[in-house]
């Protein structure tokens, strides 16, 4: 299997959003975008949540960086379909080039697509690229002062997953901080406590993806 290395069409046109997800649509596929800053744990919270669907989804993923494709070496590893988007430096993913993406994917053999945007909290909260949903991430090691510095990212995420949480007791973490802030600006984020490195709150966060995409491929 090989990994395919594309590179970011930097075009914006909320009509392109619309397209992809009439394409995902008409393929009965769900696109999940998961956001989050550099170190947040995006690929290995991807990687848990595949061990845990790959027996009901068929699964691919595309994996944005600014350059290299680590991530996507190690999710290729997984026998997992992959496509590595490489944006030139451009700080987030946009719609024209999901569309594109989708062209090396067989969409017909596929239930669900991760995206992992690329690492940071700020550009990638304002670009729609199709998606189904978003997940994003925030790790105890960043601090909880996060969603009211970057609200938009937390505004427009339909869920948030408080990531290596088995960290809170070493970095004065204020969890329900986070939670009343979130809430705050978006009353209908759902909210989960998770660790990818002893599975803690994956399975509770697995249930509802997998309602989501269930949700989402019976409306296609």
């Amino acid at each position: 299997m090989e990994i395919k290395v594309m590179h970011q069409v930097m075009e914006w046109n909320e009509d392109v959003s619309d397209a992809v997800k009439a394409e995902l649509a008409s393929h009965n596929v769900c696109l999940i975008n998961v956001l989050g800053s550099p170190g947040a744990g995006k690929t290995s919270t991807i990687i848990s949540l595949i061990d845990r669907l790959r027996d009901k989804y068929r699964i691919g993923v595309i994996e944005g960086d600014i350059a290299g494709q680590i991530d996507a070496d190690t999710i290729h590893a997984l026998g997992i379909p992959v496509v590595q988007l490489d944006t030139d430096g451009a700080c987030h993913i946009e719609a024209m080039s999901i569309q594109l993406l989708l062209k090396e994917f067989d969409l017909a053999n596929l239930d669900v697509i991760f995206v992992e945007n690329i690492g940071n909290l700020v550009c990638p909260a304002e670009f729609n690229i199709g998606e189904s949903f978003r997940l994003a991430l925030l790790s105890i090691p960043e601090g909880d002062d996060k969603v009211e510095k970057y609200p938009l990212m937390f505004a427009t995420s339909h869920a948030l997953a408080m990531n290596k949480y088995d960290l809170k007791e070493y970095f004065g973490f204020d969890d329900e901080r986070v939670e009343r802030s979130a809430r705050g600006i978006n009353p209908e984020i759902q909210i989960f406590r998770v660790s990818s490195r002893d599975g803690l709150g994956l399975d509770e966060l697995t249930g509802w993806i997998s309602r989501r995409i269930d949700d989402t491929i019976a409306k296609s």
